[in-house]
């Protein structure tokens, strides 16, 4: 149960790192913003690398613009159109931090506030943030648990909230993955991406999904079989064009809704998820910048696969709802599972 700290905050509290291991994957994991600092995970020779992007200290994760790097996002990951939808008739008002919209329930985001850790053992960690009634404009007054549990191969997040009022659930994690190592940028977008999803949501030109599921056949968002990501991110296809590549929500398949490897190393990592959807985000508009080890991170030197509802569920009844009633739990449940070619 290694614990060791990540460094000072602005106020003077000091966050910490908390390390989860089995033989197989090790995980570090911080009480600020419950972050996933680093994943060590083995290859075809038997050296394992570190396949998620970081920082060493406070302030990457603190920047603005920093990219939401090992984020647990809540209450509402994604997009709102117009920053308010409606629950019972009332309209909720949430801050416009991206235009006229609103993402990631930003900025007054969960993972810029240190948690409470309630319980560190070798292969879990259990952490809990209280959110009060209107925090970041939502109702209820909201107490939200994020496990991380190593099984064998596998890494699970589980999220679980319950709100006094009706409110929204809609919780994912945020980090970026290059299975060849979080140090090779360059090779991010030659890692073979498969999503059996049928369809995505297409969305405009701010990201906010237009209520049209399409199918993916015979698109460039054709990832029923394994590419390259990088293969076909620049072809002339207005839903890639509007997001500067892929920036996309899929339905998510059933038990299995994405399958990410690295042919080089032979790293596989197969994502399972409770959730309806998971976005495709090839980092199109992350900030060159320094991260854990040294390491220069680039545009599109990662992947995130976030396991979520579609963006801006709230304004299309038809889709799966993040809607929570008062005194219901909520429960989300995303495997990471690591094997080897």
């Amino acid at each position: 149960m290694k614990k060791s700290p990540l460094g000072a905050l602005p106020d003077g509290r000091v966050a910490q790192l908390y390390e989860i291991s089995s033989d197989c994957v090790t995980a570090v994991v911080s009480d600020l913003g419950a972050n996933l600092v680093r994943l060590l995970v083995p290859g075809r020779d038997g050296s394992r690398a570190d396949v998620v992007l970081g920082f060493d200290d406070p302030a990457g994760y603190l920047d603005p613009s920093g990219g939401s790097v090992g984020a647990v996002v809540g209450r509402n990951a994604n997009r709102v159109a117009l920053a308010r939808f409606s629950i019972g008739g009332e309209t909720v008002q949430l801050a416009r931090n991206e235009g006229e919209n609103n993402l990631h329930s930003g900025p007054a985001y969960y993972y810029f506030r240190l948690w409470e850790v309630e319980q560190h053992t070798r292969e879990r960690i259990v952490l809990r943030l209280d959110s009060p009634d209107g925090d970041q404009g939502f109702p209820g007054n909201a107490t939200v648990r994020v496990t991380y549990r190593i099984e064998g191969d596998s890494l699970h997040l589980i999220y679980d909230g319950i709100s006094d009022r009706d409110t929204v659930f809609n919780m994912t994690n945020h980090s970026y993955f290059n299975l060849c190592g979080h140090d090779k940028p360059e090779k991010a977008m030659s890692q073979l991406l498969c999503i059996p999803g049928e369809r995505f949501a297409v969305a405009d030109a701010a990201s906010i999904p237009t209520g049209e599921l399409r199918p993916v056949a015979n698109t460039p968002m054709d990832f029923r079989k394994p590419k390259p990501i990088g293969r076909d991110i620049d072809q002339p296809y207005e839903p890639l064009l509007l997001q500067g590549g892929y920036d996309h929500s899929f339905e998510a398949a059933q038990p299995v809704c994405a399958v990410l490897s690295d042919p080089a190393s032979g790293r596989m990592m197969t994502v399972s998820t409770t959730c309806p959807a998971v976005q495709l985000y090839a980092a199109n508009f992350l900030n060159p910048t320094t991260g854990k080890d040294g390491a220069r991170y680039d545009r599109r030197g990662a992947v995130c696969l976030e396991t979520q509802f579609h963006p801006d569920t709230v304004h299309h009844p038809d889709w799966p709802q993040s809607i929570v009633k008062a005194g219901e739990p909520y429960h989300s449940e995303t495997v990471f599972r690591f094997t080897v070619q």
